[in-house]
């Protein structure tokens, strides 16, 4: 296996780092502090192609590889948690879906907006009792002529608030369990009934609203019918494996950025008339937050290759998003100790990280469901 960039790869790495650098990396303790949205910094990544950048070109897409994705989706939550989850929401979820299950219609009319950027997208699964349990859903879509008509709600969307090309999965028949589930294409500013009851207030991952949802007798054409009736179940897990691989980005950009400070850290702090870097016990902390950032980024790019060759990836996205969801808190919390009373204050970045990296750990699959898909594999 060749683990050399490729000119692309590291001129995609190069680009994205400098504008985390000098455009998301100042202004990442604000976005934090306020929660606000970065509308100004979403669009500047759609003019710079970040906002689709698996997808080709003929629907607005960068047309780059996976690995050149997660690199980038790596590079962009080292600058902040949050904007890699818009972008990962983004792309991954509502991008993807599109791209994979749409006709040339749909993709001509709701993936080109969505790859450039100008519209924003969300993927609406999740509800307060159908977390990890999808066939739990309440959320009906009843036909009625030429249209469906919605109701229900669902929890936890990120984007939700924001977005302008919603996913939304809802029961077509409720009694058929998992196989009744299908997926729409829904526009808030177009479907009566969309109504967004709020954002959550969260421990980190700021700066990515994440709704609560209702559905009031929404109507919704019947040409925004995602494939077949009864196809949603399947079109959700197909696009949570990919986006696992993307989560894996999120976590080792938050845990880099954790390492990173760390590393600055250890190297100004004095204490007994030498650098704390010098100390053993400091050393030795530092060693082993890059040996799981490296062994983090190996799986992703491992579940990544797989994607890109059109195999099945399925326990290798769920080992990368397991195991770099975990060490990204890991690591975090070392880079709090390293930091010692300071890292527990706002004036430094490291409390930060540790917030962030704990909801890897949380969405798309948590780590315990990942561990039960590992399993089911491992003795297949």
């Amino acid at each position: 296996m060749d683990f050399t960039l490729t000119a692309e790869q590291k001129q995609i790495r190069d680009m994205v780092a400098e504008f985390v650098d000098e455009e998301v990396k100042p202004r990442a303790a604000e976005i934090d502090e306020t929660d606000e949205f970065p509308a100004d910094l979403v669009e500047e990544m759609g003019q710079l192609g970040l906002m689709g950048m698996p997808f080709p070109e003929e629907y607005g897409g960068a047309g780059l590889d996976y690995h050149s994705y997660a690199i980038g989706l790596e590079e962009i939550s080292r600058g902040s948690g949050g904007l890699g989850t818009i972008v990962a929401a983004h792309t991954s979820l509502a991008g993807n879906m599109l791209y994979e299950f749409g006709n040339e219609d749909q993709k001509q009319t709701y993936l080109t907006p969505v790859n450039e950027g100008t519209d924003i997208g969300a993927f609406a699964l999740s509800e307060p009792g159908a977390g990890s349990d999808v066939p739990a859903m309440e959320t009906t879509a009843v036909k009625d002529g030429d249209e469906y008509v919605v109701n229900g709600g669902k929890l936890w969307i990120s984007n939700g608030s924001v977005a302008d090309t919603v996913i939304l999965f809802a029961k077509t028949d409720p009694d058929a369990g998992n196989k009744g589930i299908s997926s729409f294409v829904v526009r808030p500013e177009e479907d009566d009934g969309f109504i967004v009851e709020g954002t959550e207030h969260k421990l980190g991952d700021k700066g990515c609203p994440t709704a609560e949802l209702r559905f009031d007798d929404m109507r919704i054409p019947k040409d925004r019918l995602l494939g077949d009736e009864g196809d949603g179940f399947i079109h959700a897990l197909k696009t949570l494996n990919g986006g696992r691989i993307t989560i894996a980005a999120r976590s080792v950009g938050i845990a880099r950025a954790a390492l990173d400070d760390a590393v600055k850290y250890a190297g100004e702090r004095e204490q007994f008339d030498q650098p704390i870097g010098d100390f053993q016990a400091i050393k030795h902390k530092l060693a082993d937050m890059d040996t799981k950032v490296q062994a983090a980024k190996l799986l992703m790019h491992k579940a990544a290759d797989l994607k890109m060759r059109d195999e099945t990836f399925i326990k290798e996205a769920a080992q990368a998003k397991l195991y770099a969801s975990e060490i990204s808190r890991e690591v975090a919390n070392e880079g709090i100790q390293i930091h010692g009373g300071y890292g527990y204050t706002k004036d430094f970045a490291a409390e930060r990280y540790y917030r962030d990296a704990k909801l890897n750990e949380i969405y798309e699959g948590t780590s315990e469901i990942l561990r039960n898909t590992i399993g089911d594999w491992v003795q297949k």
